[in-house]
């Protein structure tokens, strides 16, 4: 089982940038895909980025450019940064270890106009 929490959400501006952490618990993630999604509308969750067992990124449309996910072995985490913040952007931002389907409780993020 491997325990996951987020941090790094808070007030952003626009046009702002944001660094996100995931840190795991029980489990060595260095290997592991990972991925960030965030909290839509509907209450469902959009993918957002990931990133594979060899490193290789994957990002959606709606953050392609803006986002860099990235691995910190040194804390057992994965990493989202964002730039060019915009309102859309606000949410709860939650990682996913995608072989054990486990989620952290996530980050609010609020951009502010």
């Amino acid at each position: 089982q491997v325990q996951l929490v987020e941090s790094g959400g808070g007030l952003v501006q626009t046009g702002g940038s944001l660094r996100l952490s995931c840190i795991a618990s029980g489990r060595n993630i260095s290997d592991d895909v990972m991925g960030w999604y965030r909290r839509a509308p509907d209450n469902g969750t959009d993918f957002l980025a990931m990133i594979s067992d060899f490193g290789i990124t994957t990002y959606s449309d709606r953050v392609k450019g803006r986002a860099t996910i990235s691995r910190d072995n040194t804390q057992n985490a994965v990493i989202l940064q964002m730039k060019k913040l915009t309102v859309a952007d606000s949410s709860v931002y939650l990682c996913k270890h995608i072989y054990t389907k486990s989620w952290g409780p996530g980050t609010q993020v609020t951009v502010s106009s």
